[in-house]
């Protein structure tokens, strides 16, 4: 990749009801590394998360779109089970299969990160063209 280039990013999220837009903030900026903030074109997280206002307020202060998904969705997508999740929210994992349904199939490259009471987990999106046939 060139400087010029990136992959798209998607960010999944998980946080427990409450949260702060700056525990959000340093979660994701963990998670990130040394990626920029500025290759995240969307944030997702399941729909029962849908009116938490930390959420709300990191993807407005980034200008990021927020993404909702059931659980029934989510739990279509084959991820690491979490049993407090579980319990909790009615399915296995939230971050990852969240991340993974916004970059549209795309893969993860981050893997799901705890800090404090937030998870995220970050997908590169899948390309939207084919790879090249090979023409031997």
């Amino acid at each position: 990749m060139t400087a010029a280039s990136f992959e798209p990013l998607t960010l999944g999220i998980g946080c427990r009801r409450g949260v702060s837009v700056e525990a959000i903030e340093a979660a994701v900026r963990a998670a990130l590394g040394t990626r920029a903030l500025a290759h995240v074109r969307a944030v997702a997280s399941i729909d029962s998360k849908s009116d938490e206002a930390a959420l709300a307020g990191f993807c407005a202060r980034h200008g990021l779109p927020l993404q909702f998904y059931s659980a029934a969705r989510i739990a279509d997508v084959a991820a690491p089970r979490d049993g407090p999740v579980q319990r909790h929210l009615g399915v296995g994992a939230v971050c990852e299969p969240c991340a993974l349904l916004a970059s549209h199939d795309g893969r993860i490259v981050v893997p799901k990160t705890v800090a404090g009471d937030v998870t995220v987990a970050i997908a590169a999106d899948r390309p939207p063209y084919s790879t090249p046939t090979d023409h031997a």
